[in-house]
């Protein structure tokens, strides 16, 4: 075969040279070999020797030539050869960190949040995290309870009361609009309130023993006794079901609205105190980079879906 400068053949090449070859370049090397470079590389002997003719073009010289046994370097593949390791090292590093990123970014994290957000709030925010976040697997925990988080039962928790636990970091997301609402069907058989006093006359739709609705008029100068109520339940799910059957007036946030057919607003001017929207994590676990990241995702992605309903 021709003879040629190393370095000169190198220089020409070096703009289109192929750096994927260069793992194939280095097992012929170590091997002595095609067949045992093929093997090394769990790769086809035919794939290797045109991926080594390959190299050979861009660089116009010859790596290789064959002996009775095998191969033997050429002076530009001794030349090039120091080069190429270091090459593969810094893909192998490359590769490691790769990967290193991918276990960060891969794995389970576990969401708690009360049952009405479970069913209303949080599923689209989801669905755009798994689209996302392919690699971040959601538990999704519909609990009214804080203790799932104290306990480390979940990892997240998006809740409408602020945390007061000292061993949880907790970020206020948005204020959640309430909104007084009746189905169409109730509201043509019953008529539709025009003033707030009004509601006194409708059946209103409230809470069993929370008492979250009955300090909530008070605040906005209604005292109203629980039994005004005169159907009540502390499950929500079961409590927007119950509007949307036409039980009467509820109190719901206002992201329901889409999720519940034929149920319309009713007294827009009634001034309904919102409730906070807070997203909390342990202060342990807060550091975890695949929990940071979701956590990361939900404080942008709820406002905008709470943004959107109001």
């Amino acid at each position: 075969m021709a003879k040629s400068d190393p370095d000169v053949a190198v220089n020409e090449a070096a703009r289109g040279f192929d750096w994927t070859l260069v793992r194939s370049f280095l097992a012929v090397l170590d091997t002595g070999s095609l067949s045992g470079a093929a093997k090394q590389l769990g790769a086809q002997q035919p794939t290797l020797s045109r991926q080594l003719a390959a190299l050979e073009t861009q660089l116009g010289a010859p790596l290789f030539e064959r002996t009775g046994r095998g191969v033997a370097p050429t002076a530009l593949a001794l030349a090039i050869a120091e080069d190429a390791r270091v090459m593969q090292q810094g893909a192998e590093q490359l590769q490691q960190r790769l990967s290193n990123q991918r276990a960060r970014t891969s794995g389970i994290v576990r969401i708690t949040t009360s049952q009405v957000a479970a069913n209303y709030l949080l599923p689209p925010v989801l669905a755009a995290l798994q689209a996302a976040e392919p690699g971040i697997e959601v538990e999704l925990v519909a609990s009214n309870q804080l203790s799932n988080l104290l306990r480390r039962e979940a990892d997240i928790a998006v809740r409408m009361v602020r945390p007061a636990q000292a061993s949880l970091v907790a970020r206020k997301l948005a204020d959640i609009a309430l909104t007084a609402c009746a189905h169409e069907q109730y509201l043509a058989r019953a008529g539709t309130p025009t003033r707030p006093d009004e509601l006194l006359r409708h059946r209103l739709i409230g809470y069993d023993r929370d008492d979250t609705l009955v300090r909530g008029f008070a605040a906005m100068g209604m005292p109203i006794g629980r039994r005004q109520f005169v159907l009540r339940t502390d499950d929500q799910v079961a409590y927007g079901r119950l509007v949307a059957a036409g039980a009467g007036i509820g109190f719901v946030a206002a992201y329901n609205l889409p999720w519940l057919p034929g149920v319309r607003p009713v007294l827009p001017s009634l001034k309904i105190p919102p409730l906070p929207c807070w997203l909390a994590v342990h202060r342990e676990i807060r550091g975890n980079p695949l929990v940071r990241r979701a956590f990361d995702f939900l404080a942008e992605a709820i406002p905008r879906e709470v943004a959107a309903a109001a």
